[in-house]
């Protein structure tokens, strides 16, 4: 079944008064990277549920992370601009 943008969504549930956090998820792309968690690691990663288009998965509450964006100097931009010429120019 071909899904819309739209509905490839994902669920994140968890409170206060439990460890385990679990995601439902219609995306095919986050589908893998816990797919791929879940075999790498059984004991933490569960997948709890599925269907045709759609997995459940559970997890400890403390592996979900917030960060603040990143910031980049413009001094450091260039940088990095330099370093992709230098080694476009390797490469070809």
């Amino acid at each position: 079944m071909k899904l819309s943008r739209y509905e490839q969504g994902s669920i994140l549930n968890y409170n206060a008064g439990e460890q385990t956090a679990t995601l439902y998820t219609r995306d095919k792309a986050v589908m893998r990277k816990l797919d791929t968690l879940v075999a790498d690691y059984p004991n933490t990663y569960k997948l709890t549920g599925q269907d045709e288009v759609s997995k459940t998965y559970s997890f400890p509450k403390s592996y979900v992370n917030y960060r603040k964006p990143r910031t980049v100097s413009t001094e450091q931009r260039e940088r990095a601009r330099q370093m992709m010429i230098k080694r476009n120019k390797v490469s070809c």
